[in-house]
């Protein structure tokens, strides 16, 4: 399995730990950088030196929404490649068309039982590891 950089947009530090400890458990060497909501996510990506592979992201933050997010971020013309995958409890139909207008690469449901959660992740992770990324 192919190294992935992700950038993890969550301000649930619980939500944080649990995705990082089902990656150790995988035993690979993915990089994972953390910010808690999409205004930190957008400074993290105008100053990083490499972009995120894959931006995983929560709906509901504080100061700028994941919807927020994901329209300016499809709105640049270099971090509109980066997959961005909603990662949330939420499933109002309302909330997921409009991520799947928005452009999102996928929507993820956060299930409430551990080892569900961690099937969903292994299995994100999976199929991200063997998609090819334009690095820009």
């Amino acid at each position: 399995m192919k190294s992935i950089s992700f950038l993890l947009i969550e301000d649930d530090l619980i939500e944080t730990l649990k995705f990082n400890r089902v990656l150790d458990f995988l035993e690979t060497k993915h990089v994972v950088n953390q910010v808690e909501n999409g205004e930190e996510a957008l400074d993290f990506l105008k100053h990083a030196a490499d972009l995120p592979d894959v931006i995983l992201l929560d709906l509901n933050m504080p100061k700028m929404n994941g919807i927020e997010f994901l329209k300016i971020l499809k709105e640049d013309e270099v971090l509109k490649y980066i997959p961005a995958i909603i990662l949330s409890t939420s499933n109002n139909q309302k909330d997921i068309l409009e991520c799947y207008k928005t452009g999102v690469a996928g929507y993820v449901m956060k299930p409430l039982k551990y080892e569900d959660y961690t099937i969903k992740i292994k299995n994100l992770v999976a199929y991200w590891s063997c998609n090819e990324f334009i690095k820009i």
